[in-house]
């Protein structure tokens, strides 16, 4: 048994591997005017996970060097829309990163996703799992998983389009 779970878990490790090669990965993106929370998926597109959260003026060259490294096949970027659906105040800015990333990334496809609520339950989840107080107030970290609940949001989403 224990020697089918080693060659069970070489066989998985081999076959992520070379997927990572051929297979591209999403990116998610929660646009912040001063940091930019960012998560990506593994290759499977199956799960998500922080990845960073960068100053907003330094987004462009952190997604530059990344994606040098790592095949990406879509950038998902969040939506941020009011309760009753109007825009955020913050979509003008977004615009205009979002068409600084199709300049710079053509043959990677973007795509928007509602992002409501999302760093209220980051902050929630954050609370749930009983981290304290200093690391609560840490946005950084509330960025970075609001990135990873936006993309999760959209697998899940895709995932049910499926059937």
């Amino acid at each position: 048994m224990i020697l089918c779970s080693i060659l069970f878990l070489g066989m998985y490790l081999q076959i992520n591997y070379i997927c990572e090669k051929i297979m591209g990965i999403l990116i998610g993106i929660d646009f912040g005017q001063k940091r930019t929370g960012i998560a990506i998926t593994d290759p499977g597109k199956i799960i998500a996970s922080g990845l960073a959260t960068v100053p907003t003026k330094d987004v462009m060259t952190f997604l530059e060097e990344y994606v040098l490294k790592q095949p990406v096949d879509k950038f998902v970027v969040g939506e941020p829309k009011q309760k009753d659906g109007s825009v955020s105040v913050v979509e003008k800015s977004i615009l205009k990163f979002i068409k600084k990333l199709k300049n710079k990334f053509a043959d990677i496809s973007i795509e928007r996703y509602d992002e409501r609520f999302t760093s209220r339950i980051a902050f929630n989840t954050l609370l749930e799992c009983g981290v304290g107080k200093k690391k609560r107030q840490n946005k950084s970290l509330v960025d970075q998983i609001s990135a990873t609940l936006i993309l999760q949001s959209y697998l899940e989403s895709q995932s049910n389009k499926l059937i």
